[in-house]
Formats: C-alpha cells, sequence, structure tokens
C-alpha cells in the first residue's frame, strides 16, 4: 500500500459521494443522502491518510517535506478541504442538498490531479524557493481560504438556480402562496435567505484565510528574494482576488448587498481564484512558475 494507490482509491470515492448527492437532490432519496455523507467521510479519511503515507514516503526516500510543494500535491490538498469544508457546514446546517453543489468541485480536483504526468506525481526534491518553514502556513492558508470560495461558487450557483425557478413561478400567474415554493427539486434546497447567508459566511471565512496566505507569502517572499511583494504575476493575481471578495464584502457591510448581487460575485470571484492557482503557472511567467512542475 502507498500514498499513490489512496490517492487514486479517493477520486473514485468523490466520484460514487458527488453522484449519490446528486442522486438524492433529484430524486429525493433520503437513503443516498445517508450514504452519501458516508462516502464523503470515508474520503476524507482515505485522502487524509494518502497525503500523511506521501509526507512519510518523502522522509524515506530522505527528502522530507510536505506534500504541497507542485500542481499535483497542491490539487490533491484543494480536494481534502473542501470536502473537509462541506462536511462542516452539512454538519453545522443539516442539510445535504448543498452536497450536490459543493462535492463536485473535490471530485473535479482530484480528477484533474490524476492526469498529471508520472513525473508531476513522483516525489521530489524541493527547489531553494520552496525550502523555508513558510511553506506549510502559506499554502495552507491559500487553499483553506480556495476551498471555501468553491463552496460559495456552488452556493451563488445554487442561490441563481433557485431564484430564477421562484421568477418563472412568479411570472407563470400562480397565487403568491404557490409562487413563494416553486414546485420541483430546486424547492428542496434551503431558503434564499439561508442560502444567501451561508454563501456570505464561507466568502468572510475564504477572505481571513487568504488575507493570511496573502500575509504569509509576503514574509515568505521577503526571506527568499529579499522583498515583501515584487509584482510577480501571481501576487498580482492574488491581490486582484483578494480585491473581488473585500469589495463584495464591503457593499454587504455598507450598502447590504445579497442576493443575485453575491452570487454572481461568488462565481467570478471563484474563476478570479481559478486563474490565479492554474491558469498563471501556465499561461504567465514569474517566480512562482515552479508551480506547474
Amino acid at each position: 500500500m502507498n500514498s499513490s494507490l489512496l490517492l487514486g482509491a479517493t477520486t473514485f470515492i468523490y466520484l460514487l459521494s458527488t453522484a449519490l448527492y446528486l442522486g438524492f437532490f433529484i430524486f429525493r432519496a433520503q437513503k443516498p443522502a445517508i450514504i452519501a455523507t458516508l462516502v464523503t467521510i470515508i474520503g476524507l479519511l482515505t485522502q487524509t491518510a494518502g497525503i500523511g503515507l506521501r509526507w512519510i514516503e518523502s522522509y524515506q526516500m530522505g527528502i522530507g517535506h510536505a506534500p504541497l510543494s507542485n500542481m499535483y500535491e497542491s490539487l490533491v490538498f484543494f480536494a481534502w478541504c473542501i470536502a473537509l469544508f462541506y462536511l462542516i457546514i452539512e454538519a453545522v446546517y443539516k442539510n445535504r442538498y448543498i452536497g450536490a453543489f459543493a462535492m463536485p468541485f473535490a471530485f473535479f480536483s482530484m480528477a484533474y490531479a490524476s492526469f498529471a504526468t508520472e513525473i508531476s506525481q513522483r516525489i521530489n526534491p524541493l527547489v531553494p524557493a520552496l525550502q523555508s518553514n513558510w511553506l506549510i502556513a502559506h499554502v495552507v492558508a491559500c487553499f483553506i481560504g480556495y476551498a471555501a470560495f468553491a463552496v460559495a461558487c456552488g452556493l451563488g450557483v445554487m442561490y441563481l438556480l433557485k431564484a430564477r425557478s421562484k421568477e418563472k413561478a412568479k411570472s407563470s400567474g400562480r397565487g403568491k402562496k404557490e409562487a413563494a415554493t416553486p414546485e420541483g427539486v430546486l424547492d428542496l434546497l434551503p431558503s434564499l435567505k439561508d442560502i444567501d447567508d451561508i454563501t456570505h459566511k464561507s466568502i468572510l471565512f475564504g477572505f481571513l484565510w487568504l488575507s493570511a496566505g496573502i500575509i504569509t507569502g509576503a514574509v515568505w517572499a521577503n526571506s527568499a528574494w529579499g522583498t515583501y511583494w515584487s509584482w510577480d504575476p501571481k501576487e498580482t493575481w492574488s491581490l486582484i482576488t483578494w480585491f473581488i471578495y473585500a469589495s463584495a464584502l464591503h457593499a454587504r457591510f455598507t450598502k447590504g448587498w445579497g442576493g443575485k448581487r453575491i452570487a454572481w460575485i461568488s462565481i467570478i470571484g471563484f474563476l478570479a481564484v481559478i486563474f490565479t492557482y492554474y491558469g498563471v503557472n501556465f499561461l504567465l511567467s514569474g517566480l512562482h512558475s515552479y508551480g506547474s512542475s
């Protein structure tokens, strides 16, 4: 048994979890929902064991570093953060329908990681820029924030779908009572007010962690390159992403923004996250180009 087998199994476990949550959402069957939660927990535990074993394997190879140093390892950790964050939300809000909009992100992250080349999946020595005690703090902080933004994006899609359903119900000429509770699977989702509240809290949580990630990254940059900020493409896009979410939170606190506006910002913000995390590595060269290795 090695880490690759455990992480490979995690991909299929998250696929099963996603299918069960979607089945629960579409067919309104309670049994798949309970099984989906159990499968997600099993997947998270399997992935935790895989990450831990990969860390141990690196020490056995005489390399000895946290499995957070390249695109493959970061994708695996990203999926782990999403699954954990979703399970916490499910436990707090007692609603499994959110899983149909959150767990696909964890599965796609693991699926993309599985397409990495054999060279990318190997445990390799750290390049000099990554040989710092700030590595774990910076990467963990950023990816906890990214995971919260991924779930917020799913919630934003959920909000827009339910809002559109209610608008169609009203335009169809039904009574106010009927319009308030449109028929169909979307009626099973939390209320628009609850979705908006969870989305806001997810964005706020992610924003705090992203801020911590940028700060620890600046300290790390100073120790590695002698400057806190160099306007590297990854740094610049991290700042752009930070401003998108900062603007959303500022507008909510000062002008009471909510509903569709926050839903759309959660989606746009996550697109910025994806470009910051993935696009910059392959489209723009800079100090963070090692992230694509």
